[in-house]
Order: structure tokens, then C-alpha cells, then sequence
């Protein structure tokens, strides 16, 4: 679809909720959102007043209509139960695409605010909010959880685990951090207490703040029915830091956040029990990882980004090992390899080359603009990390394989079964220098910076 044909259904929408005859302006597709298109654009009507627009639409040929649907009546519930979130203007309804849109969507007013966790960590215009984010999304969370599910058909009410278990296996080869996780996670289950609606993807990234406070909860493509802890657990992921070390979206206190629930319920949090939740956040946000980088694979329209994520399972490895007390190990030691003075090839070496179009890619990013910019620097970490697995990846595998052997294991999938069966043993210092060494390996190359 063109833009020009978008913004033509997006004003017969906007004029069919009551805003009369419609002309839209400055349409625009924003960075981010793998899973999901969004455009803003400025509606322009003589019975209301121009306004700012959000349009989410799932990408054509990708649609989820039902998805769609329960997202839309979420927020129209969260709404009602005094929850920050965006007014909606129209929406597809369930198991139907729209025929001029072409897919599944949902048209909103666009609020003021920022969203862009590294503004929100790091910019002075936040630094008064920021002590105070936590205790806010304690009580954000709260009225969510109070939200009525009557009133919103077709939450999913799932086992946590027995549901994530199966899809963890359908794609991809199993590994041990992993393997280790779900089994801590069934012999360490909490009692669930109450079912409420769940958000599913409360965190930084997701909130709309500004400086005074959250304007708004974004993003209810994954709401469901469950343990209310799930939300405190996701947002204390160390993923949503952002490289900030405070745990509750790099931006505040676990004590904060349980003090600002509790004020708004009357429930007092179990830190175990989010504790919990956030080790299979961080599992559930491996699975997402891979199962971005299998869409990407297939995807005509969103190929660089979603197989980008695919590389960061290796961070929740990492995250996994920690929040397990197996603990990581230290950067692998062994030098680079480089091409022998007879390389068949010659020089500049296949990583010098990468290199060099990396340095390229970057800096033609740096004077682009909107999504351009973006994937430009995408593209800049793709190539780093083809650049440090060229440089470092034999060398790796050899010392990978030699602990696997030390083992009497073919794979690590192998080693990932024994571990769940119980056959071998994380306390065995031999298995824990496998598991350690093949997470620090990969780390080093796709996301070196990130402990």
C-alpha cells in the first residue's frame, strides 16, 4: 500500500468515528516495533480541531486480527478502570482484516511524552521523574490488575511454563542456561494467589512519561489472564535497563515499586515470588528472541531488525546463569586469529573488509533521519558482530567443542538434555565451565559491551 492510499483509509476511519470529512498530513513510519507497524500522522477535519494521530497496524501478510481486536477492547477496559492509555478512535473487529487498510489496526490519539528509554534514563529533563518512575509503575500496575476481564473477551488464561516449554522447542536448538532455567522454575513455583488481567509487556520502552509522570501505557499486543506478579517481574527484567544497573526498569527500586502497588491495592508483593517471574521473563524474552529472528527469515519487510534480535538469546543466557547463582565466565581469553601470511584469500583480511563497510554504514546513519537512522545502525551492529565471530569464531569452537568432548557430549544440545533429565549435574564444575564458557563465547561476539 502507498502512503498515499494509507492516508486516504486512515481519514475515511478518523471521519467515520465522527470527526466529519478528513484530510491527513505528515505521515510518517516511526522506528521500532519488529512486530508491528506504527505511523503517526496529523488528522485535519473542520468539526474538530488537528490532531495528532498513532496508527498500529500488523504488517500485511503477518495479520492477527483476534490479537488486534483484544488489544483494542483492553484498552478501551484499561480506560474505563482509570489506567494511562491513549484514546481510540477505531479498530478492526475481530477475525476480519479491514479492506481499505489492508490488515489489521488500530487508530489513536498520540499523547505527549517520551518512550525512548535511553532519553528517560540519561536526559536532565527527567531527572526529577525518575526517582519517583517506580513507585508510579507500582500503582500503574495496580489499577491494571483491577481492570475487569469480563470485559474484555478472549484473554488467554495459560500455564506459564507448560505453554512457553513447547514453543521453546519448536524453534531452534535447546540450550543448557535455558534448560536450567525451566527446570529452577517448575521446583521453584510460587503459589498463585489471584488471576487478574495481565498487561504482559509492562516496561521501560512502554511507557509513555513525561516529566511530571506516566501519561500513558503503551503496547497491549500480549495481554492475558494470570498471575498479576508476572507485570512486576517483567519490568524488573535486566533487559528493559537498558544498560542502567537500578533493577525496576533502570530507573528505580524493587522496594519502590512493591511500596507503590501496595498503596494503590492494599496487596504487598512477594519479592520471591516476583523474583520468580522475573527469571521466566527473562526465559520468555529468549524465546521472543528467537522466534523474531525465524520471522525475520520469512519476512519481506522487516528482515534486518527481527533477525538482529535473534543474536541477543545470548544476553538472557547471561541474565539466566546470574539470576540461577551458576555465574558467568569472564571473557574468553583467546587471541584472534589472523590470516596466515600465505592466506589464499590475501589481504585486507574478511574482517578488515567488514569492518571498513561498518565504519561506512555508521557514519552514512549519522546523517540520515527517522527509520533510516535506525536501521542504519542496525545494520552497523549486524556487521560487528559478523566482524567478531570472523575474527574470533574458530578459535571459539575448537575450545567449545573440546569441553563438550571432556564430557562425552556430541552437542550442546546434548549437554542441554542432561541437565534437564537430571543426568548431569551444574554442580559439577567440568559441566559449569561448558555452560559458562559457550555463554561467554557467544557474548563476546554479539553483544561484548553488554556486562
Amino acid at each position: 500500500m502507498t502512503p498515499t492510499a494509507l492516508a486516504e483509509a486512515v481519514a475515511d476511519r478518523y471521519a467515520d468515528a465522527g470527526n466529519g470529512p478528513t484530510t491527513i498530513t505528515g505521515l510518517q513510519r516511526l522506528t521500532g516495533g519488529a512486530s508491528r507497524e506504527t505511523w503517526s500522522m496529523t488528522a485535519v477535519s473542520d468539526r474538530s480541531p488537528d490532531t495528532e494521530l498513532i496508527l498500529r497496524r500488523d504488517p500485511p501478510g503477518l495479520e492477527e486480527p483476534e490479537r488486534m481486536a483484544l488489544e483494542a477492547a483492553s484498552i478501551i477496559e484499561a480506560r474505563r478502570a482509570g489506567v494511562p492509555v491513549p484514546r481510540l478512535y477505531a479498530h478492526s473487529r475481530p477475525g476480519t482484516t479491514d479492506d481499505t487498510l489492508g490488515t489489521a489496526y488500530m487508530l489513536m490519539e498520540k499523547l505527549p511524552g517520551e518512550a525512548l528509554p535511553q532519553r528517560l534514563l540519561r536526559d536532565p529533563e527527567y531527572a526529577d521523574i525518575r526517582p519517583r518512575l517506580a513507585y508510579e509503575a507500582g500503582r500503574t500496575l495496580a489499577r491494571i490488575h483491577r481492570m475487569d476481564p469480563e470485559r474484555v473477551a478472549g484473554l488467554a488464561d495459560q500455564d506459564p511454563i507448560e505453554s512457553l516449554f513447547p514453543l521453546y522447542l519448536s524453534i531452534g536448538s535447546r540450550l543448557p542456561a535455558l534448560d536450567l532455567a525451566f527446570r529452577w522454575l517448575r521446583e521453584h513455583r510460587p503459589e498463585t494467589t489471584r488471576k487478574a488481567v495481565v498487561h504482559g509487556d509492562f516496561r521501560n520502552g512502554n511507557l509513555l512519561v513525561e516529566p511530571d509522570g506516566i501519561r500513558a501505557v503503551l503496547d497491549w499486543e500480549l495481554v492475558h489472564l494470570g498471575d498479576p506478579m508476572e507485570d512486576l517481574g517483567w519490568l524488573c527484567t535486566k533487559t528493559w535497563r537498558f544498560g542502567s544497573s537500578a533493577p525496576v526498569g533502570g530507573f528505580g527500586e524493587r522496594d519502590e515499586l512493591f511500596r507503590g502497588y501496595a498503596d494503590e491495592c492494599g496487596v504487598a508483593p512477594d519479592p520471591a515470588a516476583v523474583h520468580w517471574w522475573e527469571v521466566y521473563g527473562t526465559l520468555r524474552w529468549a524465546y521472543m528472541c528467537r522466534l523474531q529472528a525465524s520471522r525475520g527469515s520469512d519476512s519481506g519487510s522487516n528482515p534486518l531488525e527481527l533477525l538482529a534480535i535473534g543474536r541477543r538469546i545470548t544476553e538472557c543466557e547471561h541474565d539466566l546463569l546470574n539470576l540461577l547463582g551458576v555465574g558467568t565466565a569472564e571473557r574468553p581469553s583467546t587471541p584472534p586469529e589472523g590470516p596466515a601470511d600465505d592466506d589464499l584469500f590475501g589481504t585486507p583480511s574478511a574482517a578488515a573488509l567488514l569492518g571498513a563497510v561498518r565504519g561506512f554504514v555508521r557514519s552514512q546513519s549519522d546523517d540520515a533521519t527517522g527509520r533510516s537512522r535506525y536501521l542504519g545502525r542496525v545494520a552497523g551492529n549486524v556487521l560487528g558482530v559478523v566482524e567478531r565471530e570472523l575474527t574470533t569464531g574458530d578459535a571459539a569452537r575448537r575450545d567449545h567443542r573440546a569441553r563438550l568432548a571432556a564430557l562425552n557430549l556430541r552437542s550442546e544440545a546434548e549437554l542441554a538434555v542432561a541437565l534437564a533429565e537430571g543426568a548431569l549435574s551444574i554442580e559439577t564444575a567440568e559441566v559449569a565451565d561448558a555452560v559458562r564458557g559457550a555463554v561467554a563465547a557467544r557474548l563476546a561476539v554479539a553483544a561484548p559491551n553488554y556486562v
